[in-house]
């Protein structure tokens, strides 16, 4: 999804009237609004922003979907829940969980999907979230049902997928880390869904070795 709207504009006007936001298809262009002088006899000029954010806001996940725990272990530690007030206090990261897990962990994927985003060549951590809150490296897969899975914190060219791939439920997908803002190795698990160019965190059932799954909330 994008939103185009003016920075400045000076005797030009848009067609449909701007801001406005387009669904764009993947690996697709498509003109969203025509820009032409109100005045075609006198000079004009503008500067635009483009906001692009991933997933389709028409998208209506399966909150039934049973996602499987996306390693191999029968056991693991939750560092942090729903909810948890170290980093789980926003929209986007509101159901997310934080599995303890050795750096170097294979990461499986938890529902089939289509890789949307990675990054794997950033290395370092620290608790400085300004600086380091938005550099993990990470896969984002696409769900058939428009539903989003982020595997964060991934360990440096620990990403063994690329953009574009079709991935099986339990396909091994990346390696896990400790890179970013992050207080140890562990995978950061979330599934959001784009709810108008706000990416928002939305509620998932997972079942492990020994059934269904049940977060704690907080930290």
């Amino acid at each position: 999804e994008v939103e185009l709207r003016f920075k400045r504009s000076r005797n030009v006007r848009a067609t449909p009237t701007l801001p406005l936001r387009a669904t764009v298809a993947a690996r697709a262009s498509s003109r969203v609004a025509e820009i032409v002088l109100e005045d075609e006899f006198a000079a004009g000029d503008y500067e635009l922003e483009l906001d692009a954010l991933p997933g389709n806001p028409a998208a209506r996940p399966d909150l039934g979907f049973q996602y499987r725990v996306p390693f191999e272990y029968a056991r693991v530690r939750v560092d942090q829940g729903p909810g948890g007030g170290f980093s789980h206090d926003d929209a986007q990261n509101y159901y997310a969980v934080d599995f303890a897990l050795p750096v170097g962990t294979p990461i499986l994927a938890s529902r089939a999907g289509t890789v949307m985003q990675v990054e794997s060549d950033f290395e370092k951590a620290s608790l400085n979230r300004e600086k380091f809150g938005g550099r993990a490296n990470f896969i984002r897969i696409l769900h058939d049902d428009g539903s989003m899975a982020v595997y964060a914190h991934l360990q440096w060219d620990g990403v063994q997928v690329r953009v574009g791939q079709r991935v099986q439920q339990g396909q091994r997908i990346g390696l896990s880390g400790n890179t970013g803002f992050s207080t140890g190795p562990h995978l950061h698990f979330v599934i959001q869904a784009n709810r108008g160019m706000q990416l928002a965190a939305i509620p998932f059932r997972m079942f492990g070795p020994l059934g269904e799954l049940k977060f704690p909330s907080g930290r």
